[in-house]
C-alpha cells in the first residue's frame, strides 16, 4: 500500500482538487483507494457523495472510499486498500504534519503564482525537510503549479522559485473551468471523454509519470468493462499517460451521465512538444502550457 499526501499550509491552494484527481486516477486503474481527509471542512466528502450518486445511477461500484482520519485511526486505513491519498488542511504544522509525513511515501505540494503562495509553500517546505522521512529521501517530495494564470512570465516565476528551493516542479496546471465542472459532478478530468479535456489532461502527464513508482495497477486493472465514448482511462491502452498495463475503464452508463455531449470516437492522446530552456533542463522535463511560453 502506498500513501500520497497533498500538503500546503495555505488554504485555497488547490489541495482538494489535486487529491481528488490523484485518487480518481488510481481508482480508474482498478485499484482500491481510500481518500483520507483531515481537514475540518471535509471538502472531499462532498465530492465523494456526488461521485457515489453518479456511480449508483449507473449501477456500478465505486473504487474510492472516504476515510476520516484522526490520531487514533491514522495507522489503520480501511481494509483491502491499495492506495491512500490524503487531503490535508491549511495551517498543518508541528506534530500533525509530522504524523502525516511519518506514513507518507510521497508528498505533493500545490503552489500558486502569487508571492503569498510562494512564501507559504517555502515555509512549509522548510519544516518538511526537518522531518526524518523527507530528509532521508524515504518520502518523495515535489511541487505542482496550480491555477497558473495566462501570463508570459508565469512559468518562469515558478521555475525560479523551485530552483531557489531546490525542489522539483514536476507539472504546471493552468486555470481551467474544466476542473470546476468536473468536481461539481463528483468527477475528474480522468473520467471525462478525451475530446473534451485533452488539452487540460496533457499537463498532468509529468505528475502521473512522477507518481508511477507508487501507482501500480491492481490485479484486475487489465479487465475490460463496457465502454462507449472513450474516457482517459480507456485511451491509455492505445497511448498510455504512463508506461503501465491497460487500466479498467469507466462504463458507458457512467460516461453518459458524466457528460451531456454526444458519444463520439475520440482520438488517442498525442505526445505534445515540451518547452525548452537554459534553466538546467528543467523546462524540458515539464509540460508547460503553450500560452505560458515566453515570446522572444
Amino acid at each position: 500500500m502506498s500513501v500520497i499526501a497533498v500538503v500546503n499550509r495555505k488554504g485555497g491552494s488547490g489541495k482538494s482538487t489535486l487529491a481528488t484527481h490523484i485518487a480518481a486516477y488510481c481508482a480508474l486503474r482498478g485499484a482500491a483507494v481510500a481518500l483520507g481527509d483531515i481537514d475540518r471542512q471535509q471538502s472531499t466528502r462532498t465530492w465523494l457523495r456526488q461521485r457515489k450518486m453518479l456511480y449508483a445511477q449507473a449501477g456500478e461500484g465505486m473504487h474510492i472510499v472516504g476515510w476520516h482520519i484522526d490520531a487514533r485511526s491514522f495507522v489503520r486505513p480501511p481494509a483491502g486498500i491499495d492506495h491512500v491519498v490524503i487531503d490535508t488542511p491549511g495551517g498543518l504544522t508541528g506534530l500533525d504534519l509530522a504524523r502525516v509525513v511519518m506514513y507518507a511515501d510521497a508528498i505533493v505540494v500545490p503552489i500558486g503564482l502569487s508571492i503569498f503562495d510562494r512564501e507559504s509553500a517555502a515555509a512549509c517546505l522548510a519544516e518538511l525537510r526537518t522531518l526524518p522521512r523527507v530528509a532521508s529521501g524515504r518520502c518523495r517530495l515535489a511541487a505542482i503549479g496550480m491555477r497558473v494564470e495566462a501570463r508570459a512570465d508565469a512559468a518562469d516565476v515558478l521555475l525560479e522559485w523551485s530552483e531557489q528551493q531546490r525542489l522539483q516542479l514536476v507539472a504546471v496546471l493552468p486555470q481551467s473551468h474544466a476542473y470546476v465542472r468536473c468536481i461539481d459532478q463528483g468527477l475528474t478530468l480522468f473520467d471525462m471523454p478525451l475530446n473534451e479535456i485533452e488539452a487540460d489532461l496533457d499537463h498532468w502527464k509529468p505528475l502521473v509519470q512522477w507518481l508511477r513508482p507508487l501507482v501500480r495497477p491492481a490485479a484486475n486493472a487489465s479487465e475490460a468493462s463496457p465502454g462507449g465514448s472513450p474516457t482517459v482511462a480507456a485511451a491509455e491502452q492505445a497511448a498510455p499517460i504512463v508506461d503501465q498495463p491497460g487500466p479498467r475503464t469507466i462504463s458507458t452508463e457512467v460516461a453518459a451521465l458524466a457528460t451531456a455531449s454526444a458519444t463520439t470516437e475520440a482520438r488517442p492522446l498525442q505526445q505534445r512538444d515540451v518547452a525548452t530552456s537554459s534553466k538546467g533542463g528543467l523546462l524540458r522535463a515539464l509540460a508547460i502550457p503553450g500560452f505560458l511560453h515566453r515570446r522572444s
